[in-house]
This record gives C-alpha cells, sequence and structure tokens, in this order.
C-alpha cells in the first residue's frame, strides 16, 4: 500500500526548507531510519530518514524545489501491507469489502517545543474498536502536560503500536487505523492535526440549576460529549462508571432512563470494599518519568550552570489585605476570584520597568544577555502530576483584574496538569508560592534561563513597633530571592526588591505608577 510521508516540524519556527539531495530513487527499497534527503533550513542542513521499511514509489519534490513542512514529501509502499486488492472489470458486481478500506498509521504529531517522547498514559481504545473522528484515543504524558491525542478519521482501530507505560516517539506512528473509503484522507487533510490539552466541554443542561455534580471533571470522550449535548444532558450529574469516573455512551443511556452507574465497574468501589493486605520490609522501584524527569533535568541544569545567590526580606502586606478586602466581593460578583498572587505580579511588572535586568536570560557562554520587552511571569504550580511553571504573557499590558483572571485559568489548568504547551514556555522570570503549603523562607531554584527567582512565604500576624513606639499586629510575608550571580550582583536586587516591597506595603503608590 503506497503511503506518503508527511515533512514533520524540522526546528522551531521553520515552515519550509530546501531539497538539497534525494539519496534514494523510485523503485529502491528502504529500510526504516535510512536517510531519504538532506533538507536545507535557515539554520541547519538536516538528514530525514525513513518511518518504515518499503520501496520508494515517488518523489514529490526535484533537488532544489522548496518543500513544505507538514505536506508530503515522498511516498512508498510500506512492506508487509498488501495493496488493496483490484476490483474484477470482468464482474458487473461490487468490488470486495477489502477494496473499499485501506489502513492508514496515525503519526504522533508534535505537541510541544523541544519535546521528542512521551509516555503512554492509558488507551481510550482497544484493537477493534470502532472510532469516530475528534474521538479520544490515549492520553500521554509529555513532560510538560498531559495531552489527549484525538482521532484525524472514522474508522476501525486495526493496531496499538505501543503499550501503556511505553514511551511513543514523536513522528513515529502511534496506532494504525482501517478507513472506509468514504473517509480516505485527501491530499489537502494530509498534514498532522496537533493534538490539544483537553478542555472541558459545558453541556447544556436540562437538570435543574440547584443540581448536584457527581463528576465535577466529566472525564469523556469528544464523542460521548456530544451524545449528551444531544440528550441535552449534563454530563457533569452522570455517574461515570469507567476508571476515574470516565463517562460512557451507556452511563448517559442509563442517566437518561433514571438509573444510576454500574457499581461492579468502579475500581475505587472495589478497592474500599477489599482491605489492603499489611505488608513490610519491602521495596519498591519507580521509573523516573514525565514532568519528574524533565523537573530534575531542569534543576540539575539550573544548578550547574547558574551561580545562585539568595536574598531574602521581609513584607508588610497589612494594607494590601485590607485593599483586597475592601475589592473581594465586588469583584467576586462578576466571576472575578481576586486573591493576592495578582498584586505580586503586577508589583513585579512595575518594578521590572526600572529594572530590566530582571528580565532578560544570558546564553550559555555568558557572552551576550538578551533584555525582553514583555514581562511574561510565571508561577510555580505544585500540581499532581509533579512542578509545572505556566507564565501570564505581557503582564506589562495587563490591568490586576486582566492579571487576576488568567491567574485563576492557569492555576486550575496547572493542578490538573492540562496546561497548555504555549503557556509553559516564554517566561522571563518566576514566583514560587510556596507559603501556600507551609514555611516561612526558602532557596528557590531560578527557572533557567531566567535570571531571577522569588518565593512566597507564608503570611503570619506578627508584633511589630509602629511609628510611637507601640507594639501592633502586623501581616507580614517573608520572601526570598534567588539571582543569577553571573549578571545580577546584591545591590541589583536588594534595590529591586525594595521598589517591588514598596509597591506591596504601599499600595496607593503601585496605583499611581500604573498607566
Amino acid at each position: 500500500m503506497s503511503k506518503e510521508f508527511i515533512l514533520p516540524d524540522i526546528g522551531e519556527g521553520i515552515v519550509e526548507c530546501e531539497l538539497v539531495e534525494w539519496l534514494v530513487n523510485v523503485g529502491d527499497e528502504v529500510k526504516e531510519d535510512q536517510p531519504i534527503c538532506d533538507v536545507m533550513t535557515d539554520k541547519a542542513l538536516v538528514q530525514i530518514p525513513a518511518v518504515h521499511d518499503g520501496v520508494i514509489t515517488q518523489l514529490h519534490y526535484a533537488k532544489g524545489d522548496i518543500a513544505k513542512v507538514h505536506e508530503p514529501l515522498f511516498a512508498m509502499d510500506v512492506a508487509g501491507e498488501a495493496p488493496a486488492p483490484a476490483s474484477n472489470t470482468g464482474d458487473s458486481g461490487s468490488a470486495p469489502a477489502a477494496s473499499s478500506a485501506h489502513l492508514e498509521d496515525f503519526i504522533l504529531p508534535d505537541i510541544g517545543e523541544g519535546i521528542v517522547e512521551c509516555e503512554i498514559v492509558e488507551w481510550l481504545v482497544a484493537e477493534g474498536d470502532e472510532i469516530k473522528e475528534d474521538q479520544a484515543v490515549c492520553d500521554v504524558m509529555t513532560d510538560k502536560a498531559l495531552v489527549q491525542i484525538p482521532a484525524k478519521y472514522d474508522g476501525v482501530v486495526e493496531k496499538l503500536y505501543y503499550q501503556k507505560g511505553d514511551i511513543a516517539q514523536v513522528h513515529s506512528p502511534l496506532f494504525q487505523m482501517r478507513l472506509g473509503a468514504d473517509h480516505s484522507p485527501k491530499q489537502d487533510e494530509l498534514a498532522v492535526h496537533k493534538p490539544q490539552p483537553v478542555k472541558e466541554s459545558k453541556a447544556p443542561s436540562a437538570q435543574p440549576a440547584t443540581a448536584t455534580k457527581v463528576n465535577g471533571k466529566a472525564v469523556a470522550s469528544p464523542a460521548v460529549r456530544r451524545r449528551a449535548r444531544e440528550m441535552d444532558i449534563d454530563i457533569t450529574q452522570v455517574p461515570g462508571s469507567g476508571k476515574n469516573g470516565r463517562v460512557f455512551k451507556e452511563d448517559l443511556e442509563r442517566f437518561a432512563q433514571g438509573g444510576t452507574a454500574a457499581q461492579s465497574s468502579t475500581p475505587a468501589q472495589a478497592e474500599q470494599s477489599t482491605p489492603a493486605p499489611v505488608s513490610s520490609g519491602g521495596t519498591r522501584v519507580e521509573s523516573i518519568r514525565g514532568m519528574k524527569a524533565a523537573m530534575a533535568k531542569q534543576m540539575v541544569a539550573s544548578v550547574s550552570t547558574i551561580p545562585h545567590f539568595t536574598y531574602s526580606d521581609e513584607i508588610d502586606l497589612t494594607d494590601l489585605i485590607a485593599l483586597r478586602k475592601s475589592l473581594k466581593d465586588q469583584y467576586a460578583k462578576q466571576g472575578i476570584k481576586l486573591t493576592m498572587m495578582p498584586f505580586f505580579i503586577k508589583a513585579l511588572s512595575l518594578a521590572i520597568k526600572e529594572f530590566p535586568i530582571l528580565n532578560s536570560q544570558v546564553n550559555d557562554e555568558c557572552t551576550e544577555i538578551t533584555y525582553f520587552d514583555d514581562h511574561n511571569i510565571g508561577m510555580a504550580v505544585d500540581s499532581k502530576l509533579g512542578l509545572l511553571v505556566p507564565n501570564i504573557k505581557q503582564c506589562q499590558n495587563k490591568s490586576i483584574v486582566d492579571v487576576a483572571q488568567a491567574v485563576t485559568q492557569l492555576t486550575d489548568a496547572a493542578r490538573e496538569g492540562r496546561v497548555s504547551p504555549n503557556d509553559l514556555k516564554g517566561g522571563t522570570i518566576s514566583i514560587s508560592n510556596i507559603g501556600a503549603i507551609g514555611g516561612t523562607t526558602a532557596t528557590p531554584i531560578i527557572n533557567k534561563p531566567e535570571v531571577a527567582i522569588v518565593a512566597l512565604g507564608k503570611l503570619q500576624h506578627l508584633p511589630r513597633f509602629d511609628e510611637q513606639g507601640n507594639v501592633v499586629s502586623r501581616a507580614i510575608m517573608q520572601v526570598s530571592w534567588s539571582g543569577d550571580h553571573r549578571v545580577i550582583d546584591g545591590g541589583t536586587i536588594a534595590r529591586f526588591n525594595n521598589l517591588w516591597k514598596s509597591y506591596l506595603e504601599e499600595p496607593a503608590k503601585m496605583m499611581m505608577a500604573m498607566r
């Protein structure tokens, strides 16, 4: 069966390349990973390998042509896949059923910048299952987020190339499906579809507004969600019978008839009914993968290449807390959650205007420093999948209310491990709110290639002297900065912190500094 090879992403921002040299000819038999051609981008000479054994049937470009990323580069007959039988022209009847369908591999596309592999967390389908376009096929874990991979066409799952827990490679086949003739991919559909982080759809609800949500996360495939909308069912009201409360079509039917989820198929209930055996003296070994592995590499790279130094101070937040308290209920009526974090972020952005060195990055050789106009301020979030640092873009152009909305959205997404790759890249400086869990001071590790990070301690009501020498209770927070000592000295971080601190201790001064 002749199959198109789609030219994958070659590098960040590259959309085309020049065909320098074909290393094979039409009719050549090639092996998996054998170089097929050399292409030249605006950055490097790159060799494109075959992803299957087979025979080259067509080369879509001539030497010197410009090839487009995500478009067919060459075609080949894949070894082991027989071409569909031709229809019998001497028979007035229809062709056999096999001729009206063909097999196609789903190639795992780029999931995010620099990501070359991911872990298969869960297959949501099995071999032989009939699936629909955009139906979720599997959950995969990158070093940044949990991503759901959707099907591109209607068809039947023929083969799953990986087991649960395996590491899948980007640009390699993930699964194979059998497509009907009416679903054969057209030439303009051959570009790779990029997966999207899972977003929760809201189905129209026929139930009263006061109904209790029994499935708040509403774990379900797009096909089930569409079915829920067609049935006018609020999917958050449906008890799911699958793992982690996943809702299936049968659950929708059962719910529509006034029933409940099948008790026997809920793993959590089965576990609760059987006491766990008591064990002692054993050990358990786990692979370090996904975000934990990425964090390990990032932290080692940071501390081994950046000379850290830490600067600590305390901030009196009494007046800022009073301001937030006076505004909180007003904005809550508009659906805006006004926490302290938006004030910390906006004040940080205002201080960066006076100290742009804090919003810079240094190259590996420390021969160049790049200053960024945009203040993309990251927040370290303790998610269920590990440490994530999504960032709010262009804080210098946002109001405190704008920042508050972004903080809520990113925090909720990050805690579920489903933040988009775009929100995780491009950060210029970071805040770690370790005090939300506990502790007063810390020595945070810089989120390389940034040059500074601040850790917020827990808020404490402590005795302090007022201007008249009286002991008063004040709301005090300890803050701890880590800076890149190659480009930031102690005096700079102290002056920068003093300005940031003044905005937080005197909210009126912060308001006056905004434009």
